[in-house]
């Protein structure tokens, strides 16, 4: 965001450099990332002054050039050989003296140098309008209607105005300081000095004769509407001073109407719209949402498809005419032809602007303001103020009565502190009183105050003060960080609670997860077969049931497996063979303790089943049988979620898998998964493969983080390299990328076996491996010498460390 130094003069008293004003505005959390010098004309005329062409005689060896003598202010008058064909003396003339460098409208900026031209010396140069800047114009010499004391600098002639501007890095929550009154606001809470807002007490309506009733249906989107008629007015180009405050923030002046419009929003934060009333058909406004799929050819030309949330100005005839809040229509803006205006000052709420900003593409000042959250107390004070403005420069008069439409008024927020929370976050005591007055320059009232606190009543436009917290920020921005002096031992303190770990929600979560990589949950009793039991060893002794009512309901479940092959069971004899089912549940045993005492345990658990196809046949896609790597991809994604990025891995054979893997966090053993025995599945009556995993919830919920963090997307870009290894077939994936992430620690991303193979085209004993290795620095683009150098250390490293064969 761009602050003019000269404008925010004009609201608040400023005798410092803007040097010390950007340390000031930095110290307050508006961040002066940059201060730009610039002059209304570039190069802001220096070196060229105002002279008078005494004589202008024929050169004696150039047909075109004339040989002139013009007084420049000093004691002699200067020689200066001139090409244009409409010089002659008395002219009033801009000249270019010896040493000073120009900027042409078109091309590069040269320097003025004493020389003979055609054997006649020269001291400088007379100027056309495009040597300097000016204008376009290379017809002639500019010859100026003026009687200005001969040697005045251009630049005081032609009011070139230098200023500063500042480059501020306005955060998301700042939308109060994105104007140069907002900017004033948090100087007069530093330096206590008033800031003086421009007065609309002199803007009357003069007649309404041309009423424009407005009806908001949606009020819920629009809580307050203001607008004003003005007719007469005369569309032209603005005057230098108000052309000169647009450009200085980089916008460019389209009219008179226009630029007002932009300068007030720029001036006090308000956003305001400007329609021609002539295309205003109905002579009404109606605020409302049109339907889906309504087309809406903007200001840039382009037809949009509305959406039934995108809120529209409409005229009676219930046409668009405006994008509430975010941009124009393409038939209702001001031209050169509007004679009758109606300007528009609304308060938008910012979710509704945001939707439409977003899912239009569309990035505007007035979108910028209205999604942070604008001064709903301001709409019409900035109606009053552009209108005055347009009254002033535009020679219009106001036709109608002021509208507005604010039937809800949005109250101050009462927010309780107290002093302890204050001292404790700040980690000094600060005077109450003046801590007091820095909120009361701040526009927020103190009430309520007592020995343990008070209350401060916030102002609707100060969108990021909601809580205790933003009061205390408020105060220590103000009162300045480098005025809090650093304690002996380093320490910090929140007001917030950290949130609590619910295993519930933890369940759902994964739950969640599950489902949406096409799982369906089960639930099964806990209550099984004894016969169960004997199948497979288990640790402890099972918990029987001394009332059952049958063999079969005759324990409680020391393992998940056996409810899950039965749900398996009944589904594959239904002809539902694709399953991909998951269940939570507990396990039961006694064990004995220390003192030989038998005990009661129970254990929360995690059952997963896959069998199969992987997905359903389609017309696209081959069908496939699951297999042992989907059901690991899921385990993944659990522990991944559950926090768990370094699991370890030991090959498992036993009773219940033919092969699989035991997973470990740390020493502790986190689960099981692999390919159930076919022995057990043919107890079950169950004649196709069954991938099951076994995990501890408890393990896994205590791991869980229910923080995120949010990263950058790297900037650089990524790059594969692949390799292909051949090693003993003993050597596991999870050797070879320990190998790998050891020797390049920073650059892998990402390695992937895209191929493995086993057969007689190598050594018997030996299995080739294709490696998929991905690259990326995210500070750099990654030169080929670099992404050489870590495919040869990886190359050694296998070589040195596996016994590998690099075929290539």
């Amino acid at each position: 965001m761009k602050i003019s130094y000269n404008w925010l003069k004009q609201y608040i008293d400023l005798p410092e450099t803007p040097e010390e004003i950007g340390q000031t505005l930095t110290s307050t959390g508006l961040e002066v990332e940059s201060i730009e010098s610039i002059e209304t004309i570039k190069g802001g005329l220096k070196g060229l002054v105002i002279g008078e062409v005494l004589t202008c005689t024929k050169h004696p060896n150039a047909d075109k050039l004339s040989v002139t003598t013009v007084n420049v202010g000093k004691d002699n008058p200067s020689q200066i050989v001139c090409g244009a064909p409409n010089v002659a003396a008395g002219q009033k003339v801009v000249v270019a003296l010896p040493g000073t460098t120009i900027y042409p409208t078109q091309g590069e900026p040269f320097t003025i140098k004493s020389a003979k031209i055609r054997g006649e010396l020269s001291e400088g140069m007379i100027c056309a309008e495009d040597e300097i800047g000016l204008g376009k114009s290379h017809a002639g010499i500019m010859v100026l209607n003026t009687s200005v004391k001969n040697g005045t600098p251009a630049a005081t002639y032609f009011n070139v105005e230098s200023d500063s501007v500042f480059e501020i890095g306005l955060t998301p929550n700042r939308a109060d300081a994105a104007s140069h009154i907002g900017v004033a606001r948090d100087i007069k809470a530093v330096k206590n000095r008033n800031v003086t807002f421009p007065s609309v007490d002199a803007v009357k309506i003069s007649n309404t004769q041309l009423p424009i009733p407005v009806s908001v249906e949606e009020p819920a989107l629009c809580p307050r509407f203001s607008g004003v008629t003005l007719s007469n007015v005369k569309v032209a180009e603005s005057p230098d001073w108000l052309k000169n405050r647009l450009k200085a923030i980089g916008l460019t002046p389209i009219n008179n109407v226009v630029d007002i419009t932009n300068f007030v929003c720029h001036e006090i934060g308000q956003p305001l719209h400007a329609y021609d009333v002539n295309e205003i058909s109905g002579k009404k406004i109606i605020v409302k949402t049109l339907p889906a799929g309504t087309k809406f050819k903007t200001l840039d030309g382009k037809e949009r498809l509305l959406t039934n949330a995108d809120l529209m100005v409409c005229d009676g005839e219930e046409k668009g005419m405006c994008m509430a809040g975010v941009f124009g229509g393409m038939n209702s803006g001001i031209t050169e032809k509007t004679t009758n205006v109606f300007l528009e000052g609304a308060y938008w709420t910012p979710d509704g602007i945001r939707k439409t900003s977003m899912h239009h593409g569309l990035k505007t000042d007035a979108s910028f303001r209205f999604e942070r959250g604008t001064d709903v107390n301001q709409t019409l004070y900035a109606v009053k103020r552009a209108a005055g403005l347009i009254v002033e420069i535009a020679g219009g008069e106001i036709a109608s009565e002021w509208v507005d439409n604010y039937p809800k008024k949005i109250e101050h927020q009462p927010i309780a502190v107290k002093f302890k929370n204050v001292d404790r976050l700040i980690g000094k005591k600060i005077n109450h009183e003046e801590m007091y007055t820095i909120l009361e320059r701040l526009d927020i009232k103190i009430l309520d105050k007592t020995e343990e606190g008070f209350t401060a009543s916030v102002p609707p436009y100060r969108v990021d003060v909601a809580q205790e917290v933003d009061i205390i920020e408020e105060i220590l921005r103000i009162y300045g960080l480098n005025n809090i002096e650093l304690a002996t031992d380093a320490s910090s303190d929140y007001l917030a609670h950290f949130p609590e770990k619910d295993l519930t929600l933890y369940k759902k979560t994964i739950g969640a997860l599950l489902a949406a990589n096409g799982f369906y949950e089960i639930l099964t009793n806990s209550l099984t077969n004894i016969a169960y039991h004997n199948r497979i060893k288990t640790s402890g002794e099972a918990v029987e049931i001394l009332n059952k009512l049958s063999e079969e309901q005759g324990i409680l479940r020391q393992t998940m497996l056996f409810s899950g092959l039965e749900v398996c069971g009944h589904n594959i004899n239904r002809k539902q063979k694709d399953l991909k089912l998951f269940e939570f549940g507990k396990i039961y045993g006694k064990q004995t303790g220390h003192e030989g005492l038998k005990k009661y345990v129970e254990e929360e658990r995690l059952a997963i089943f896959l069998t199969g196809n992987y997905e359903t046949e389609n017309w696209q896609n081959k069908t496939r049988l699951v297999n042992y790597y989907d059901l690991a991809q899921a385990v993944k994604q659990i522990t991944e979620r559950s926090s768990l990025f370094k699991i370890k891995e030991e090959p498992l054979s036993d009773d219940v898998f033919q092969y699989g893997i035991k997973i470990y966090t740390g020493k502790t053993e986190l689960g099981k998964l692999g390919k159930v025995r076919s022995a057990l599945l043919k107890q079950a009556g169950i004649k196709q493969e069954i991938f099951y995993a076994d995990l501890s919830v408890d393990l896994l919920f205590k791991s869980a983080n229910p923080k995120f963090v949010v990263q950058e997307v790297p900037k650089f870009p990524e790059v594969r390299r692949d390799l292909s290894l051949v090693l003993d077939n003993r050597v596991k994936f999870a050797e070879i990328e320990a190998v790998a992430r050891a020797t390049e620690q920073r650059l892998i991303k990402e390695i992937i076996a895209f191929d493995v193979y086993e057969g007689d085209k190598i050594e018997s004993g030996k299995k080739a491996y294709a490696l998929g290795f991905t690259l990326q620095d995210e500070n750099k683009t990654l030169t080929d010498e670099q992404i050489d150098s870590v495919m040869n250390k990886l190359m050694s490293a296998f070589e040195g460390k596996m016994g590998a064969v690099i075929r290539k």
